[in-house]
């Protein structure tokens, strides 16, 4: 991980066409602009998890469902056919 310290207006040049610039700091907080190509994705990554939960959520529930409607179309089998062991 690079860490720099950058002031208010500086920039970090990210390859040749990703440019980060930062755009304010109030307390702890800290606002940054990026300029990209648009065919680049910039994402937060406590969203990126949040999306990720709430899909397996809902895949999971998903699956819940299809279970229950195999099994009210499905019902419990009855035992497989055996037949009686020859007497001795």
């Amino acid at each position: 991980m690079l860490v720099l310290t950058r002031k208010v207006g500086e920039q970090v040049l990210i390859g040749e066409d990703i440019v980060v610039t930062i755009l304010d700091v109030k307390g702890d907080s800290i606002k940054i602009g990026f300029d990209a190509p648009r065919g680049i994705k910039i994402q937060r990554a406590e969203m990126l998890a949040a999306v990720t939960e709430a899909n397996q959520q809902a895949a999971a529930a998903a699956n819940e469902a299809a279970e229950a409607r195999l099994k009210a179309l499905f019902p419990a089998s009855p035992k497989p056919y055996a037949p009686d062991a020859p007497s001795a």
